[in-house]
């Protein structure tokens, strides 16, 4: 996606950072062969056309390539940082200029930013998120209750973010399904 093409709204560190975000992803890609075909199937298939993704993960090459897929699935991402000491600034770069996804996320910031960026997570609409913690989860079952209608369904990855979501639905509170893919 050349540079005019950047989304309009998003927060990393800095632009300048991208080539070397963008060689980091693309060497980590070589040793995610199962993302890479279904990228290939997703960018003939565009399953994921018009679905909004909201992602609070960590900001790696790893996820990067996860962004790559949905993005080449047809979704609209954004994605901030599930845990600000683990983001790489250059990747987060990287996502925006060269993906077009809407990244919110800096390395060591503050939990002001850090609460800042779930809003603009959540400011999109997503219809479906993507949780490492629950953060995203919680912000919207307590903060933005108003953005739940838009809400389908979702993913947590860590053990900490189901057993939150667990005795969520045990009170009957949770909104909707969430997949553990832990």
């Amino acid at each position: 996606m050349p540079e005019n093409n950047l989304p309009e709204h998003y927060d990393v560190k800095d632009l300048s950072l991208a080539d070397a975000g963008l060689a980091r992803i693309l060497w980590a890609d070589r040793d995610m062969p199962v993302l890479a075909k279904i990228r290939e199937r997703f960018e003939k298939e565009k399953p994921l056309e018009g679905v909004r993704i909201g992602a609070c993960m960590h900001v790696t090459t790893e996820t990067a390539n996860l962004m790559r897929v949905l993005v080449t699935g047809g979704a609209d991402v954004t994605l901030c940082a599930s845990n600000p000491l683990s983001t790489q600034d250059d990747t987060a770069a990287s996502l925006v200029r060269d993906y077009g996804v809407r990244v919110y996320a800096i390395a060591g910031e503050d939990a002001e930013t850090y609460e800042r960026h779930i809003a603009e997570v959540v400011a999109t609409n997503p219809q479906i998120i993507m949780d490492d913690g629950a953060d995203l989860d919680t912000a919207l079952h307590t903060k933005f209750t108003d953005k739940l209608a838009h809400v389908v369904g979702g993913t947590e990855e860590t053990t900490t973010g189901v057993v939150r979501l667990m005795s969520r639905a045990a009170e009957g509170t949770l909104a909707y399904p969430v997949f553990n893919i832990n």
